[in-house]
């Protein structure tokens, strides 16, 4: 839920994103290194340009405008990393979760004592905690 605002930003945090957000934009249009390059440094100066308004009324108009102009000229295809959401790559690996190690047959773990030796000794030490803080839970692990 990207569109829920959880947080309250301060005009120069916005300001920082949007800039943020139109330079990606820029790589998008100039994917050519040198012109990517140009752009961006017209794109500070304009930026720049701004920077010492105090008035803030007049900032908070600026940037309602500036966001329309990067809506209004956003790329079809915008610029995006391999492992983002959105990304190409995005949800290729798998993570699974710690307790699939606990179905290994016995074998397979003797192929990495050190681990599952250090592993048991974690678990029991997370255990230890969990009922010093919450109490015991009624059910013993099964070992």
């Amino acid at each position: 839920m990207a569109y829920m605002q959880t947080e309250v930003l301060s005009h120069a945090q916005k300001v920082c994103r949007l800039y943020k957000a139109a330079a990606r934009m820029t790589q998008a249009w100039y994917p050519e290194r040198c012109q990517f390059r140009f752009h961006a440094t017209v794109l500070r100066a304009r930026f720049d340009e701004t920077r010492d308004i105090t008035d803030m009324v007049r900032a908070k108009k600026m940037l309602e405008t500036a966001k329309l102009e990067l809506w209004t000229k956003q790329h079809p295809q915008p610029l995006k990393f391999a492992n983002s959401p959105g990304g190409g790559a995005y949800g290729r690996e798998v993570h699974l979760p710690d307790w699939v190690l606990d179905t290994w047959h016995p074998t397979e773990k003797k192929a990495y004592p050190d681990y599952f030796k250090r592993r048991e000794q974690r678990k029991q030490e997370f255990i230890e905690r969990w009922e010093k803080k919450y109490g015991k839970s009624g059910i013993e692990p099964s070992h």
